[in-house]
């Protein structure tokens, strides 16, 4: 092959960063020894990373130490691919739980202790993936420390964002995405992580809506953003939608309600009266309002199901339900939305 030909297969400049960053995430290294293993491989990322892996392997062989959490296996022969290691002592392996939580870090007196609260609730109820909201500069290390079974990916880095934590040891990482909000006065986007829990392939979406009534007319095109996302994800992948949306139900009806083939997951799972308020300031006294105490359903969850569907909702619950006794509050102003689905997959 002649020097022409052999640039003509070489990625744009971006293409190139891009194929970098997705070896850097799923190794849990840089991009640097991204680059040495992709231009070995003709920039190709997968059999990159199996190289990778395969010299890990090889390493850790030689030292009689054996890698967590990600497996490689033997297929065809000499060839691998990484799968996620199946889980022998796994209590639940048909069960897939997944949280969403404003964890309101912009209340920045009792944040640390309410975000320190909050890591320990994760680790008790232990869910397989976690869309979280108002993640800041000053929350975010107390999760990373609080949290080392979790990969957390950071929807941003000003003032305050969104997050992604898969579990380690069952949640393969593929691809980060975010989506600005082009008119957003508040710094808000849509941030989206292709992943597969459990062997299951997940598209994971999660938002912060701009916030309060005056911005209801932006918060419907948000919305409608987020929705076009949630139907162009790929047919084999179940899509999960969800964060604090500032939601009213006028305004899902003014945009034509929810997408044919998306289900609301508190609806799907038998609409619990305990659950319809998750900003319920009659029952969570973290904020004070002088005349009235306004209960809403601001955040929420939706779920596309794959083709051929492989998951079903079966259980959806509000945790985050009793004060932080070192500060006296609750761990936010939101209660935490904690949903089950059992993997039907044959």
């Amino acid at each position: 092959m002649s020097e022409s030909e052999i640039e003509d297969d070489i990625p744009s400049a971006a293409e190139c960063d891009r194929r970098c960053q997705s070896f850097a995430d799923i190794t849990g290294t840089d991009t640097a020894l991204a680059m040495f293993y992709l231009q070995d491989r003709n920039w190709n990322v997968e059999a990159s990373v199996n190289a990778f892996f395969e010299d890990q392997d090889v390493t850790d062989h030689d030292k009689g130490t054996k890698r967590g959490g990600t497996d490689v296996t033997e297929s065809g022969g000499s060839s691998k691919q990484i799968k996620i290691e199946e889980q022998i002592n796994d209590p639940e392996p048909k069960r897939i739980r997944l949280l969403s939580w404003n964890i309101d870090g912009l209340d920045k007196p009792s944040a640390e202790k309410r975000t320190v609260e909050i890591c320990n609730i994760i680790k008790k109820e232990n869910p397989h993936a976690i869309l979280l909201q108002e993640v800041t500069n000053d929350t975010l290390p107390i999760l990373q420390q609080n949290c080392p079974s979790y990969k957390i990916i950071p929807g941003g880095s000003i003032e305050y964002f969104t997050a992604i934590m898969l579990k380690n040891d069952y949640v393969k990482f593929s691809v980060k995405e975010i989506q600005p909000f082009r008119n957003s006065v508040m710094m808000r986007n849509l941030m989206i992580v292709q992943c597969q829990i459990k062997g299951v392939p997940f598209t994971l979406m999660t938002s912060h809506l701009e916030s309060t009534k005056e911005y209801g007319g932006e918060r419907k095109q948000q919305l409608k953003q987020c929705f076009e996302a949630v139907k162009a994800a790929p047919a084999n992948q179940n899509v999960i939608f969800g964060g604090d949306l500032n939601m009213r139900d006028k305004e899902l009806k003014e945009v034509g309600g929810i997408p044919s083939g998306v289900c609301d997951v508190w609806e799907a799972t038998g609409s619990r009266k305990e659950c319809l308020y998750t900003w319920d300031m009659m029952r969570n006294t973290n904020l004070v309002f002088d005349k009235y105490k306004p209960r809403c359903r601001f955040d929420r969850l939706y779920l596309r199901h794959s083709n051929p569907s492989t998951i079903k909702p079966v259980y959806f619950e509000l945790i985050g339900l009793e004060k932080v006794k070192s500060c006296g509050k609750f761990p936010s102003d939101h209660w935490g939305l904690l949903s089950h689905y059992d993997i039907n997959k044959t």
